[in-house]
């Protein structure tokens, strides 16, 4: 993912600045997410895009703290979180020019989070010009963390217990067997008839409406391939170097390297690229021109 940035990477965060971060994660979790998980009141939430699309106080408490943090940590990196952006939209046109951003969904899963679910986490990632360098997954509740780097293995971490485990992949297979996270909502509307034709074809294809948890089970073996639409950075940035360094084969639908800087297009991830290939031409319409309408 780093051979077409435009000047080497500069040194790679150090484990000292891993630990700072993956610290400042777990503080904004304790003060701003978990006290008011199961406890929001109906003030606290509210519509960004629909009723599908909702943003807490949570969220923006976590975000700004983390916001503050990383500053003070990089001064002069660009900051790309997902509530700054709903209010200045002209922050995410930055993200492939900057030499080193950090993009921060403080709570990826806010649906969820908001109706009580547990399915839900913080998403970070680096990336140097919009290419992923480093991608951090933490989950609140259960207090542990899928990090990786670029060159280095997917690793999961539990900070409590100071253990820490390489995830990897799964074999992958024919398509009868295989089972993934497939967001037919988030599919471009005219393709969901065709999208809803394909799904009988795999084992099981399902969503957990939170895309943390989704890539977690991908680099852990659970599932064999993932699906992601409608893109922003700070929902795929760190998962697809998650993907890639637990050694899943990661592109854009038409073969092309994923960047945080895309806003089109569909983004998979496989076991390795005989799946992926498989599961891209089943999926190949997905690649036509939009129907005339």
């Amino acid at each position: 993912m780093t051979d077409s940035l435009p000047m080497p990477i500069s040194a790679p965060i150090t484990p000292a600045q891993r630990t700072s971060i993956l610290n400042l994660l777990r503080r904004a979790a304790r003060a701003e997410i978990l006290p008011r998980f199961r406890a929001l009141d109906p003030s606290e939430i509210s519509e960004k895009t629909g009723r599908q699309d909702l943003v807490t106080a949570a969220d923006k408490g976590a975000e700004a703290m983390i916001a503050r943090g990383l500053q003070r940590m990089y001064p002069h990196a660009l900051i790309v979180g997902e509530e700054a952006v709903a209010e200045h939209p002209e922050i995410r046109d930055r993200i492939g020019d900057a030499e080193l951003a950090f993009t921060i969904d403080p709570v990826d899963g806010t649906w969820n989070y908001a109706h009580g679910l547990a399915t839900f986490g913080i998403i970070l990632s680096a990336t140097r010009f919009g290419v992923p360098v480093f991608g951090m997954i933490y989950d609140p509740i259960m207090d542990d963390v899928v990090i990786a780097e670029t060159g280095g293995p997917a690793e999961m971490f539990l900070p409590k217990r100071r253990l820490t485990r390489r995830l990897g992949v799964s074999p992958g297979g024919q398509l009868s067997d295989l089972q993934g996270f497939i967001p037919f909502y988030l599919m471009p509307e005219d393709k969901r008839p065709e999208v809803g034709a394909a799904l009988p074809l795999f084992e099981r294809s399902h969503t957990l409406r939170c895309s943390a948890h989704e890539f977690r089970l991908f680099a852990q073996g659970s599932v064999d391939f993932h699906f992601s639409a409608r893109l922003t950075p700070w929902d795929h940035a760190a998962g697809a170097l998650i993907a890639r360094c637990a050694g899943g084969h990661v592109a854009m639908l038409d073969g092309s390297e994923y960047n945080a800087k895309l806003r089109d297009g569909v983004l998979l991830c496989a076991s390795n690229k005989e799946t992926w290939e498989r599961i891209r031409d089943a999926f190949a319409f997905l690649l036509e021109a939009p129907s005339a309408s």
